[in-house]
């Protein structure tokens, strides 16, 4: 719990849907030549049963029944739980947005139907005031899917091209959408930071600070790198672009920089600029070692490392298998650390239930109970005694 004063908000997770996918093991018995081969096929999904069907069929429908139980609809596909917490911290007015979206096509339907799971997640971090991130936050999905995301029904290299190139879009399309926006100072702007699952594919895409870290077997997998001044790649672009870095500040004035908005910095329209809204685009195909992702703003990174944070929740998936609670005590952590920055952490479960579970079964020691027998007890009494 917050420090008495410390103003608390909980996202509201806007769709809730987890897949599992079935396991499947079949044997065939094929009569070859009055002899009988038997052949087993195992899906890459761990098997948990087995069923044993006896049939004449043919070399060519042996091969279609391979082909189908290699077919992605057999890969591994994660099952998706999420929970966040945000906190005010120290700070005087909260700056941070975030969305979660477990399941896309209960919110957008037709454009997510085909694919299973699919969900999206953002965390906004605003400086200069909170409507630059509120603005962005609010307008998400139609600066983001419905008006620059790829059509199809199949999840294959050149889609994830496609969808690629339309993110980087839909973060330029935002950052121009603050400069046309009524009410949003051209002194206020936000680092941003998303997350989309579909299938065993994950994208992550930011510009500024947030960071998105994946829990593989316990070790933190970087899936974002900050934009900041103290950055050589980013100081290097800065400077060969006319700007500068004084005191770790881009031109003396802003800690990241790549930002939407503040386009105080970035007028007039048309014009080069050291702070840019491209964003830098991380993808990685999901497997059953990957646990969980844990998505914060910076506030959560100045007083903790990736595989801090990392270590932190798995603790807490063991104990309570809670997303929400995860955030909430990564957060909580946080402020115990001395951050002075608004909080914002989204734990976003890639694994079931029954694996955490499993998984859990697996960490306990394990004791064997045996009894002794009369002589070992006169044994050990004598011993004990110093006979």
């Amino acid at each position: 719990m917050a420090a008495p004063g410390i103003m608390a908000t909980e996202a509201e997770v806007l769709c809730r849907q987890s897949m599992q996918v079935p396991a499947v093991q079949c044997r065939l018995l094929v009569p070859v030549d009055h002899a009988v081969d038997q052949i087993g096929m195992a899906s890459p999904a761990p098997i948990e049963e087995a069923c044993s069907v006896e049939s004449g069929v043919s070399r060519t429908e042996l091969s279609a029944d391979r082909a189908a139980m290699e077919s992605p609809a057999v890969r591994y596909l994660p099952s998706i739980r999420s929970g966040s917490y945000a906190d005010i911290g120290y700070r005087t007015s909260m700056d941070d947005e975030h969305i979660m979206v477990d399941d896309l096509s209960a919110l957008l339907g037709s454009l997510f139907s085909w694919c299973t799971p699919s969900a999206f997640y953002a965390v906004f971090d605003g400086h200069g005031g909170p409507e630059a991130a509120r603005f962005i936050k609010q307008n998400a999905m139609r600066l983001f899917f419905e008006d620059v995301f790829p059509s199809t029904s199949e999840l294959d290299d050149i889609f994830l091209k496609d969808l690629e190139n339309s993110h980087r879009k839909a973060f330029l399309r935002a950052d121009l959408a603050l400069a046309n926006k009524t009410g949003v100072s051209s002194s206020c702007g936000t680092t941003a930071i998303t997350a989309l699952v579909l299938g065993n594919h994950l994208l992550v895409a930011n510009v500024g600070d947030c960071r998105a870290v994946l829990c593989r077997r316990g070790e933190a997998i970087d899936m974002s790198q900050d934009h900041r001044p103290s950055s050589l790649p980013e100081r290097v672009r800065v400077e060969e672009m006319g700007g500068f870095i004084d005191d770790g500040y881009l031109n003396g004035y802003l800690s990241v920089t790549r930002a939407l908005g503040d386009w105080d910095l970035k007028l007039p329209l048309g014009s080069t600029s050291p702070l840019i809204a491209d964003p830098d685009i991380q993808k990685v195909i999901l497997t059953e070692e990957d646990e969980f992702l844990i998505i914060g703003c910076d506030g959560i990174w100045d007083v903790m490392s990736n595989q801090y944070a990392v270590s932190l929740v798995r603790q807490g998936m063991r104990r309570h298998n809670d997303p929400h609670q995860c955030a909430r005590e990564l957060v909580t952590e946080a402020l115990r650390l001395n951050t002075c920055d608004n909080l914002t952490a989204i734990v976003v479960s890639l694994s079931s239930i029954r694996n955490a579970e499993s998984l859990l079964s697996h960490q306990r020691p394990k004791f064997r109970c045996c009894s002794l027998s009369d002589e070992a007890r006169s044994r050990l009494r004598s011993l004990l005694e110093g006979n």
